[in-house]
């Protein structure tokens, strides 16, 4: 099993602190009501969240849906809660 680097850690909490966020702007919105209502797995969304597991891009655009914004959005919204010095190689 390859080991998450640093980076690729904080990345994952990053999108599962602006997935909750989200999910949390919207009234009555738990994590099984989104996961049953989209197709995703109860336990899966709610790692996710917590930053445990790496999101694929379709459970993202999943996810994205579901809070009804586009996935570019998402990621813009993401970018801008990471450091602007935020690469994962450097020069």
């Amino acid at each position: 099993m390859q080991q998450k680097s640093e980076k690729s850690m904080y990345l994952s909490k990053t999108i599962g602190l602006v997935l909750k966020e989200l999910r949390e702007k919207i009234p009555n919105r738990s994590i099984n009501n989104v996961a049953h209502e989209y197709g995703l797995d109860v336990g899966n969304t709610s790692r996710i969240e917590n930053g445990l597991i790496e999101v694929k891009v379709v459970t993202l655009w999943k996810l994205a849906e579901a809070y009804k914004i586009p996935l570019s959005q998402l990621i813009e919204i993401v970018e801008k809660k990471l450091p602007q010095n935020f690469h994962f190689f450097e020069d």
